[in-house]
């Protein structure tokens, strides 16, 4: 189900030109998104083939060779050799990642993951973020969690204990990277729907995953890279059932029929 035409929508983020090697393996060779405000857009494809490392790229967390991201067509990062990881703070600001194997702190509560962000690096008053943070808990089902430590979880609390640490920054940009592959099957439903919930609130979102079902569904676009390029974009319904490109149609073809 599309939110939102991604040609109607207001650009929210522009990447232009993204490129990154780690030593001698160019991971990305040119790529270039455009996510509007209110936009859930799908990057699949085989592992290796640079999907997480646009994320991070886009959340600062990874600084690219080259290339520029800008948000809200306000001033563009430009990257280059010896760009600092301050000057893509920026970033970080306006996004916030979900990560594959949740990342969260084992030393600290469930409510202490959610609001050290907000405190430490937001620096928001800390009754305010406190009740924010009981509140977006209640609304994943994770209340009565608040007091116990991630070992105490299962992996689907823990993931939806990270989307909640994300919510809770206010980002402008939600970044999924791949939120279920670490997860049980019978625990993926619990955090797709949350993830679906928000796309139907209207967050932006760029979400790598390998759930083809569950990209049909929320997202407006679909980006097929393999390489460190973008083979191929469009409606989900276009890439997903009738793709252009013939490496397009394999991995399609492969993850809707393993057997």
């Amino acid at each position: 189900m599309s939110h939102t035409d991604p040609g109607n929508a207001r650009p929210l983020l522009r990447a232009t030109d993204l490129q990154k090697s780690f030593g001698e393996h160019q991971v990305l060779k040119s790529i270039d998104l455009l996510i509007g405000k209110g936009q859930v857009l799908a990057l699949i494809g085989p592992s290796g083939s640079g999907k997480t490392t646009v994320l991070r790229c886009l959340n600062g967390l990874e600084i690219p060779d080259g290339g520029e991201v800008a948000f809200d067509g306000g001033p563009a990062v430009a990257f280059a050799p010896g760009t600092t990881q301050k000057q893509a703070q920026v970033l970080r600001t306006r996004s916030a990642m979900v990560f594959q194997n949740y990342n969260l702190f084992p030393h600290m509560t469930v409510l202490e993951n959610v609001i050290e962000g907000p405190l430490q690096v937001q620096r928001r008053k800390r009754a305010e973020v406190i009740a924010e943070a009981e509140s977006l808990l209640a609304r994943v089902g994770l209340a009565e969690k608040r007091d116990q430590y991630p070992h105490q979880l299962s992996g689907g609390q823990q993931q939806r204990v990270g989307i909640v640490r994300a919510l809770a920054l206010k980002p402008s940009l939600l970044l999924f990277d791949e939120p279920t592959s670490a997860l049980d099957p019978e625990l993926v439903g619990d955090v797709l729907r949350v993830i679906k919930e928000l796309a139907d609130e209207g967050w932006t979102m760029v979400l790598v995953t390998h759930e083809l079902a569950f990209a049909r569904e929320v997202a407006d676009e679909i980006v097929f890279m393999d390489q460190g390029v973008v083979v191929e974009r469009g409606h989900p319904e276009v890439v997903l059932r009738t793709p252009q490109n013939e490496r397009t149609k394999q991995f399609v073809h492969r993850l809707l029929n393993p057997f």
